[in-house]
């Protein structure tokens, strides 16, 4: 891992930090276009043809979803073991995100002006799953469980097929735990253009949601006229604030299981201890040889991995600021203390005890996190993405009265003079509602 003071470096160069290996998605979009095009002309042609081409599954079209049976099946042939896992992970999902829910509100602001907001669920969602050889039923419960919570009418996951058709059993399990609806084995673009449009077996949906690979993110790109979708989220990253407190074994696991995700994974700790980053960077040759996908992480933290020395902790909590990351872990004494400093994160871990890996595989918090600098301007996917707000107004005629002067002011101002129009005939006696005060 590459190792700067940060005292020492000049704008351009603290600029640079702050830049990771963002996925060029420009350079896919020509190819995903085409197939985008495919899928909206030729719908289940089109997806049996790309599945054939691009996962090696040769399928007819009743196999596009995937059958009761199919995941009751997968579902009996699990381990306990893991069943409980998932269950557990859902049950964590449900009691932190159901406390994210809004309530509808409507009071009296002014005399004779009622005004609120009510909260609605959006009639459909669906879920990208990353697949093929892969698992990740982690990522199915973290995007269902909230559409769910929400009150999404019609949930329904698209993933790769396996090399022999068939799904993963721990994602198809991880559906029924979820009360997914449906689940078509389709994957990559092709599948975000299906849930965007709408194929002879996959029915359109409002929203879009979940992580995926350049593919996918380019389709997600394109297709975010057509239907919403949540963002775009690029490779794993992790920043770690610590001091001089920290074990350094705690902090090289941490770094190492970011990395071990993606050699464009970026992995960052910022330090006022110099002794610290050291012995982090010893244990991090110690352990490495212990996993087995140890050369993608030592490939991610040989290019992308940072050590970044300040002055001191404020020093080092305005710099992650700065770099805005998806997980931020703050192992510091008293970390409560400093928490009121962080201002940009996707997600935040505090103290010895709570690596990243709590937050991605069980404690109930989301894991599906803005990346790139987006945490910035957003927090990862909750509830509150599958809900809308709609604003209610009411008013008496004392409350007419009393707004219709600023109305009649500002649409003169505007040029937008029938908005005073349609207040004055309001206030004219004797028209359709007489005299009575819809107070």
């Amino acid at each position: 891992m590459r190792m700067v003071e940060l005292g020492r470096c000049k704008p351009d160069e603290r600029r640079a930090l702050l830049t990771r290996s963002e996925i060029r998605v420009s350079s896919v979009v020509p190819s995903v276009m085409k197939i985008v095009e495919e899928v909206r002309r030729r719908g289940d042609a089109a997806l049996l043809e790309f599945t054939s081409k691009f996962d090696g599954v040769s399928m007819r079209r009743d196999q596009i979803r995937v059958s009761e049976r199919e995941i009751n099946e997968a579902v009996s042939a699990l381990p306990r073991r893991t069943l409980r896992a998932l269950g557990s992970l859902a049950r964590s999902i449900r009691e932190f995100h159901r406390r994210q829910l809004p309530r509808s509100w409507f009071v009296e602001i002014s005399e004779g002006v009622r005004a609120g907001q009510v909260v609605r669920p959006i009639e459909s969602a669906g879920v990208y799953v990353p697949g093929g050889e892969a698992s990740y039923p982690s990522t199915l419960l973290m995007a269902a469980v909230p559409a769910k919570i929400a009150g999404v009418s019609r949930v329904i996951v698209c993933t790769p097929p396996k090399r022999d058709g068939t799904v993963n059993p721990a994602v198809l399990a991880a559906a029924k735990i979820a009360g997914v609806d449906s689940v078509f084995r389709v994957g990559g673009a092709q599948a975000i253009a299906a849930m965007a449009y709408g194929t002879e077996s996959i029915p359109r949906v409002e929203k879009i949601v979940g992580p995926g690979n350049i593919y996918v993110t380019a389709a997600k790109r394109l297709l975010s006229s057509v239907v919403e979708m949540d963002f775009e989220a690029g490779p794993s990253e992790i920043l770690i604030v610590a001091d001089e407190s920290a074990n350094p074994k705690h902090i090289a696991a941490d770094l190492i299981s970011q990395a071990e995700h993606d050699v464009e994974a970026a992995c960052v700790l910022v330090t006022p201890s110099k002794e610290l980053a050291l012995a982090v960077k010893r244990e991090i040759e110690t352990l490495l040889p212990l996993i087995p996908r140890s050369k993608i992480a030592s490939a991610s933290l040989s290019k992308n991995g940072l050590i970044v020395l300040t002055e001191n902790l404020h020093e080092a909590i305005d710099f992650a600021n700065e770099y805005a990351p998806e997980h931020f872990q703050l192992v510091v004494r008293n970390p409560r203390k400093y928490l009121r400093l962080v201002k940009n994160a996707g997600a935040v871990f505090m103290g010895y005890l709570t690596p990243v890996a709590l937050g991605d595989l069980a404690a109930g918090p989301n894991h599906i996190l803005p990346t790139g600098g987006r945490a910035r301007v957003r927090s990862g996917l909750s509830v509150l993405d599958f809900l809308k707000m709609p604003t209610v107004l009411e008013v008496g005629r004392k409350g007419l009265l009393r707004l219709s002067s600023t109305v009649r002011e500002l649409s003169k101002i505007e040029g937008l003079e029938a908005h005073s129009l349609s207040v004055s005939v309001r206030l004219q006696r004797g028209r359709e509602y007489g005299d009575r005060d819809s107070e």
